[in-house]
């Protein structure tokens, strides 16, 4: 496996569901309130505003695209709204703290999400100094994971090299268009992802738990 990650100087990874355990269920409340938020602005019930918002999640990567393409939602507004949640249900994690501190090259959270929430994310698992930048939804001009324009984007504002870069995330169909473009990716199978089994070649590495996989490769260098 290490030989596989020799040439790998930038380590990218997404935020939720990826860097805390999906069984926390912090996103869940996310969820909800974006239910709640599109009910309220469409005048809807909850039931039909659950299928407008992942409707827009499957067909524009986020619900956030498709509230702005069709309806002029503005996106600090609503993310505010969204990210209005609970932290307390995450837990410092300083075996992962000490994994990626260990990891030779730059360290960037590439999220869908935007930088105070995924800052307060970090806080809380004990990961707030870990990383170089978070490249959050603004940042990417609203073009979200998996829009390959955001990865292009991503490499763009760094200065990275695809080539050199890894990327690891839950959810796989965000890891096509990563390997699309030259990177090591890494799925995080937690069962966060609810999509049908395809023929996943743009998976490289497979793990239950980033924690886990980050000192098993740690361990062979």
């Amino acid at each position: 496996m290490l030989a596989r990650l020799a040439s790998v100087r930038n380590w990218i990874f997404d935020l939720d569901n990826t860097l805390y355990p999906h069984d926390a269920r912090l996103f869940e409340q996310v969820d909800r309130r974006i239910t709640g938020y599109i009910a309220r602005l469409l005048q809807v019930e909850r039931d039909e505003a659950y299928r407008i918002q992942k409707g827009y999640f499957h067909t524009r990567g986020t619900t956030l695209a498709g509230l702005m393409a069709d309806h002029g939602v503005d996106p600090y507004e609503y993310l505010a709204d969204v990210h209005d949640i609970e932290m307390d249900v995450l837990e410092e994690n300083a075996p992962l703290a000490a994994a990626i501190a260990r990891l030779p090259g730059r360290k960037i959270i590439f999220t869908n999400a935007d930088a105070p929430y995924a800052g307060k994310v970090l806080t809380r698992l004990g990961l707030g100094e870990t990383f170089e930048a978070i490249h959050d939804v603004h940042a990417a001009a609203y073009r979200p994971k998996p829009d390959p324009g955001a990865y292009w984007n991503l490499c763009e504002a760094y200065g990275l090299d695809p080539v050199e870069s890894l990327f690891v995330d839950d959810m796989a169909r965000n890891l096509k268009p990563a390997k699309d473009i030259g990177m090591a990716t890494v799925w995080v199978d937690n069962g966060s992802e609810q999509a049908e089994e395809s023929d996943r070649v743009f998976v490289d590495f497979t793990t239950r738990d980033i924690t886990h996989w980050l000192h098993e490769i740690l361990e062979e260098a």
